[in-house]
């Protein structure tokens, strides 16, 4: 059974929770941005948590199957059509072989999630099937393509599958930090500077960063590049500050000051340009993972 993708949408690739255990050789973890939206979705179909699914960002594709099959798209909220009629987001909905499903716009937040069940089989490498430039063929979908899912049908007929998507997780706007390596040799100026002030989303914010318009001063040296993780908060030499995302490179040359949180990542991978936010430090627990 396969999927047909009769357009692909701005930027929709298949992602799952991503590869661990290559970051020496630079391979960064990548996988969902929003692991809270894709765990959701991939629960509504009954699959694992780390099933393949498809991230649609801002305006989405448009796919045709042909084969029955339980869906769910999940995030914020997206204008999702079924065959022509509108279908609601953050339930689980049966298809037909020959139906269509367009996602035409995601109305809030960045990004939303669709899953099938059984997950999407594209090729797994280096134990991920998540789309990735100089690793996967392709770094997005293309119109054209025809994406493997699972031949096999849901049990239960009748199955009418629901989560509570919480929301609420999305309305903040401030991101919970913990201090980064290089933190305590900034001055305390600087530091109260970057707890209080108010940053707002650039134009520049993609799988792999985001950045913010506003500037820090910077009175840090340089240091060695160190390793650098996804929500690692660097500050450059002009003050500008980058938020790593789950596509990151492994190190970086840069500064460490902060480290976000698991939620304020999921939080961050929904904000648009011109969003603001705001960081919140809270110490590093004793146990930190």
């Amino acid at each position: 059974m396969s999927v047909e993708v009769i357009s692909p949408g701005l930027w929709t690739t298949i992602q799952d929770r991503g590869r661990t255990g290559f970051e020496e050789y630079g391979v960064p973890e990548g996988g969902v941005m929003d692991r809270y939206s894709a765990k959701m979705a991939n629960l509504l179909v009954g699959n694992p948590g780390d099933a393949a699914l498809m991230e649609i960002t801002m305006a989405g594709p448009k796919l045709k199957f042909n084969a029955d099959a339980l869906l769910a798209v999940t995030g914020i909220n997206a204008r999702i059509f079924h065959n022509g009629q509108r279908q609601a987001i953050n339930e689980a909905f049966r298809v037909r072989s020959g139906d269509q499903i367009r996602i035409r716009q995601v109305t809030e937040g960045l990004r939303v999630y669709l899953a099938i069940n059984g997950g999407f089989q594209t090729p797994e490498i280096l134990g991920s099937r998540s789309f990735f430039r100089a690793i996967t063929a392709s770094e997005k979908i293309r119109k054209g393509d025809k994406l493997s899912v699972v031949d096999e049908q849901p049990q239960d007929e009748n199955m009418s599958a629901s989560v509570k998507f919480e929301k609420s997780r999305y309305e903040t706007s401030t991101l919970t930090v913990f201090p980064g390596p290089e933190w305590g040799e900034l001055s305390e100026t600087v530091k109260r500077d970057v707890l209080q002030k108010t940053f707002s989303i650039s134009q520049k914010n993609t799988r792999q960063a985001y950045q913010v318009k506003e500037k820090i001063k910077n009175n840090l040296a340089a240091i060695l590049t160190q390793p650098v993780l996804p929500g690692t908060v660097q500050l450059t030499p002009a003050g500008n500050m980058i938020i790593l995302m789950r596509d990151a490179q492994t190190t970086g040359g840069y500064p460490r000051i902060l480290q976000l949180d698991r939620q304020s990542i999921n939080v961050l991978a929904q904000k648009r340009q011109q969003d603001n936010i705001y960081f919140s430090m809270k110490p590093y627990p004793e146990s930190a993972q």
